[in-house]
């Protein structure tokens, strides 16, 4: 269904549904309508928009999705753009939440992969004091919920991380491990694009010049901005662990590679001597050294069997074998 929730609220308690045709802001101060929509159609956001009389810009922003998290002011309403982020079969996937918030109405367009906010209402409604705050508390339980959601991908894309790095040290990494890598190094760029402009968001919402916004509400605001923090450092964290497993295993890689020419070229060298001599004994010549002489034969193999013990010897002393 496209229209998820339409209820009224007063006095921090749930009153009843309304049907979306007969919406319409509350007058009492502390009363409100909160609206859910999932995907609607431009029909429907024209229809709430001339119910609640939204800003044509943020209408048109809410319909067609893929914006950068923001806050825009549009008189005495706002208009919060988020992006959400869940981890589905090891990939991060995004979806968009939009937030329209005026005097005696809250409305949320949900857009992609985005968790319902049936557990969000159910908070805001076991808290009927805080609720009592108006649109105010509405606006922040809906950003809290989705900040929170990032933890899980977070701790996700650790363990992931974790387990790649211990493969890089164990010299198991192969092609897959590395294309795993640059993706998950992706993937948390595109989450930190995602993540990062909520820091301006929460400082524009503790902001006295931001209308709506009960500033009784800026700590927990604030606490927002924190796990915000802590999200972005998180990442930041994450992909130097990644860049960094990325070049140890380039290191390990060049290492063993040295390793393997090292031994080409010591038995290289060893072999050449037996072939330098017999190169020379096999040439065509009647007047050759030692050709008559009934101990050439043993003398010559003795003489390669020392030069290259002697070698291998020495290249085995210098670590090349």
């Amino acid at each position: 269904m496209t229209v998820i929730n339409c209820v009224a609220y007063a006095g921090g308690l749930r009153r009843a549904d309304v049907d979306l045709d007969q919406a319409c802001p509350a007058d009492t101060s502390g009363d409100f309508l909160w609206v859910g929509l999932h995907e609607p159609s431009e029909e429907l956001l024209r229809t709430v928009q001339q119910r609640f009389a939204l800003h044509d810009l943020a209408v048109e922003d809410a319909f067609n999705a893929h914006q950068r998290p923001k806050l825009e002011i549009y008189g005495e309403s706002v208009f919060v753009a988020l992006r959400t982020a869940q981890l589905i079969d090891r990939k991060v996937q995004f979806g968009e939440t939009h937030i329209f918030a005026g005097r005696g109405y809250v409305v949320t367009v949900r857009h992609g992969s985005t968790t319902a906010y049936r557990e969000v209402r159910a908070r805001c409604e076991g808290v009927p004091k805080m609720l009592e705050k108006g649109e105010s508390f509405v606006v922040y339980s809906i950003i809290d919920f989705i900040v929170d959601n990032y933890f899980p991908v977070i701790h996700q894309l650790e363990a992931e991380a974790d387990a790649m790095e211990e493969e890089v040290f164990s010299h198991r990494t192969d092609k897959t491990d590395v294309e795993r890598i640059y993706e998950l190094r992706h993937e948390l760029l595109l989450m930190r694009r995602a993540v990062q402009p909520l820091q301006e968001v929460c400082n524009r919402i503790m902001r006295f010049d931001v209308p709506l916004i009960d500033h009784a509400m800026n700590d927990y605001f604030r606490d927002i901005q924190d796990h915000v923090i802590q999200v972005v450092e998180s990442i930041d964290n994450l992909r130097d662990l990644l860049a960094s497993a990325l070049e140890a295993n380039m290191l390990l890689l060049s290492l063993a590679q040295n390793d393997v020419t090292k031994k080409l070229t010591g038995w290289a060298a060893i072999l050449s001597i037996p072939l330098a001599i017999a190169s020379v004994y096999g040439m065509n010549f009647k007047n050759m050294p030692e050709l008559e002489w009934p101990y050439g034969y043993p003398v010559t193999m003795a003489v390669i069997l020392g030069l290259c013990c002697l070698l291998f010897y020495r290249f085995r002393r210098a670590g090349w074998l």
